[in-house]
């Protein structure tokens, strides 16, 4: 039979209150000698108390919640690494919910985890281009904060608290500079989701660094697909029905990589004999693919790291963080036939 807080009050020789009291850590005093009898009586009794009851006496705020696009999504699962590395070093609980990039799921996770009273927010992932949404997702994470919770977001967004945010423009310049650099002017982008601000940012870096090399980036040779592996194998077999004769093709993450190599594989295309091709993240199946991923690394365990800390550190005020990019040169790139 399970053991009660009675049970612990009979054996302590205190009343129900005072056990509640000490098992809470009420902000009402306890005499330390009653309360070590309390804490010998639940060590004996091996009590556990009632989480529920706890809750609704008076909320610990002891969780955190997240707000992810999909934890299987390798880029998110090495972000949740991170984030679940430094709750777990100040003993918080993680609520990881998955939006799927879906706003008005997102919205509705924001308010539920507030109802929940977490002791804060994390959103993780590309903001939306949609003013209308942003304004009212500010709204809700605005009267949160009023009401003493912490936020932080990773990724850019328009949003209130701190944020830790990854050099998505800067990493696709440097890497265009690079790979356009090596004599490809037949280049065409597999692109992210039109309407998320990550996607405009690596497109954004890449197209400048065309620019400044003399380099034409058509329309006709940018696709926007979904940020997965067929997304990006559909998006490479639809540009090369279209110009068989591209030189190199830059996918905006490594699932879209990895997605166009299997479609250049079944159709004998040799890369990068025939064609180079290049990804974003640096995700773990980079290294593992035949051949390896060119791509731009980004310290995704450490950002998870970094926005934990930013949510539960003590400095009430917002800042923002920057979060390097790399450029990781693999088989997967070479010069133009």
């Amino acid at each position: 039979m399970a053991v009660t807080l009675a049970d612990v009050a009979r054996l302590a020789g205190v009343s129900p209150a005072t056990v509640s009291r000490v098992i809470n850590d009420s902000a009402k005093r306890v005499n330390e000698d009653l309360r070590e009898r309390v804490l010998a009586a639940v060590a004996q009794l091996h009590y556990v108390p009632n989480a529920h009851a706890q809750h609704v006496a008076r909320p610990r705020k002891s969780a955190v919640g997240v707000i992810v696009h999909d934890v299987s999504d390798p880029y998110f699962a090495e972000i949740t690494r991170g984030l679940q590395r430094q709750a777990g070093a100040h003993d918080r609980l993680l609520v990881i919910c998955n939006s799927y990039r879906e706003p008005e799921r997102e919205l509705a996770y924001v308010a539920l985890l507030r109802a929940q009273q977490v002791h804060a927010l994390i959103l993780a992932g590309s903001g939306y281009h949609d003013d209308a949404f942003t304004e009212r997702l500010n709204a809700e994470l605005g009267a949160y904060q009023q009401a003493g919770g912490r936020v932080a977001v990773i990724g850019r967004h328009r949003l209130v608290g701190s944020a830790v945010l990854p050099a998505n423009e800067a990493g696709a310049h440097a890497l265009g500079l690079r790979l356009l650099g090596l004599g490809h002017r037949e280049v065409a982008v597999i692109a992210g989701p039109r309407w998320l601000t990550t996607t405009t940012d690596r497109l954004t870096g890449f197209r400048r660094a065309a620019e400044e090399l003399g380099v034409e980036l058509p329309p006709s040779r940018i696709v926007y697909t979904d940020f997965t592996r067929d997304g990006g194998a559909v998006a490479a077999a639809e540009l090369l029905d279209t110009d068989p004769g591209l030189t190199a093709l830059v996918a905006l993450n490594d699932s879209m990589a990895v997605g166009a190599l299997a479609a250049l594989r079944e159709r004998g295309v040799r890369v990068p004999d025939d064609i180079s091709v290049t990804g974003f993240d640096d995700m773990p199946i980079a290294r593992d693919v035949t051949p390896s991923l060119t791509t731009v690394k980004l310290p995704l365990v450490e950002m998870g790291e970094r926005a934990m800390a930013l949510a539960l550190g003590d400095d009430p005020h917002p800042r923002s963080e920057p979060a390097e990019a790399t450029t990781i040169w693999r088989e997967s790139c070479a010069k133009p036939r």
